[in-house]
């Protein structure tokens, strides 16, 4: 029983990451300037100084702001991968909002946002608050925890809710990375493309983060000082994005009974110089189709409940060619979570267990 009743219905946030409202320059300057300026995602500037280098630089160049004649490359990816429903990502996020509302019944509001662009925080939360809700459960779209997205979550959710005069109960989930629904789902997905033998190596390749933000949140000095740090889960590394990945792969492996020497845990999207979270899956790749031979790989992505940029092009369309130029023949991505039934039914069982029944 909660130590109180609740007289109004549970607020439910779900989060995700974000994308352009349109894939044009100016939309996506728009989504690249707000993502690319929060703190927690470029960590090592400045404001002022981040300020400048991605609104007078990084943002106008990569989207092509500059020349809209001429689109930059992030404009063109987001060209490629928007359908008929516009951004993937906001699209499923709209349908698994949608069917999660139902499932939980009229006791729930259920609300989406992005933490970057539309829906927003905002937005989602004056909604919620407009149904006088008694709670607030934020729910991040991340399976892993990372500074850099639920960590900015949730600082965008309490810096907003702070400058109510009235606050509700509110709960912040953290993590979910081996979430025995959540992984039968991976796994499941899997199991649906047929018998997994027939791929040389099984990759799982995460988004990765620069070390320096693995390092930062490390209170223990532990993160790339114990060798095989990443390899169980304890007090010192609770917390930490490699290790919560790590996790989670071995939890699909086990729940598909895979040898530890049939798959790896890579890290993808690196930007600029600095080391990142390694190995790379780029490199991994290049690693099995040169040294190896290999020909067949299957990929999971399991960073992402649905597609997006990193899924659909980077490992679907860049990865690919890249293996093809090595040797290898096909990548088979093992399909996001999106709509899927048993997803629902997965997202709906965690918020249940993460909230109590409405009292009247």
């Amino acid at each position: 029983m909660p130590l109180q009743p609740h007289f109004g219905k549970q607020g439910v946030l779900l989060v995700n990451l974000g994308t352009p409202d349109a894939p044009t320059p100016k939309a996506v300057n728009r989504y690249l300037g707000e993502f690319l300026t929060d703190p927690r995602v470029i960590d090592n500037l400045p404001g002022v100084a981040q300020q400048v280098l991605v609104r007078g630089i990084i943002a106008p160049i990569r989207s092509g702001i500059v020349n809209p004649f001429k689109p930059g490359g992030s404009t063109k990816l987001y060209q490629e991968l928007w359908t008929e429903n516009g951004s993937p990502l906001k699209y499923y996020g709209e349908v698994v909002t949608e069917k999660v509302a139902a499932e939980l019944g009229d006791e729930f509001v259920v609300r989406l946002a992005m933490r970057y662009q539309s829906p927003s925080i905002e937005t989602a939360l004056n909604e919620l608050l407009a149904e006088q809700v008694s709670s607030i459960l934020v729910f991040p779209l991340f399976p892993q925890y990372a500074s850099a997205t639920t960590g900015s979550v949730h600082q965008e959710v309490m810096r907003l809710l702070s400058k109510q005069q009235t606050i509700p109960d509110v709960k912040l989930v953290n993590s979910y990375y081996e979430q025995p629904d959540l992984i039968k789902v991976f796994a499941d997905n899997a199991r649906d493309l047929g018998d997994l033998g027939r791929y040389d190596h099984i990759i799982f390749s995460y988004h990765g983060l620069p070390q320096r933000q693995l390092k930062k949140a490390d209170d223990c000095n532990h993160c790339y000082v114990k060798d095989g740090c990443c390899s169980t889960i304890s007090r010192v590394n609770q917390f930490c994005y490699s290790a919560q990945c790590h996790a989670t792969t071995r939890a699909i492996a086990a729940e598909l009974g895979l040898a530890e020497d049939r798959y790896t845990t890579s890290f993808q999207s690196r930007l600029g110089f600095d080391d990142w979270a390694k190995p790379y899956t780029i490199d991994t790749l290049e690693t099995w189709a040169k040294e190896r031979g290999a020909k067949k790989i299957l990929c999971f992505s399991p960073a992402f409940v649905a597609d997006c940029l990193e899924t659909t092009i980077e490992i679907g369309v860049e990865y690919q060619e890249e293996f093809e130029k090595w040797g290898g023949e096909h990548i088979d991505l093992v399909p996001s979570l999106n709509d899927d039934p048993r997803w629902i039914a997965a997202l709906t069982s965690m918020i249940r267990a993460e909230t109590t029944e409405p009292v009247a």
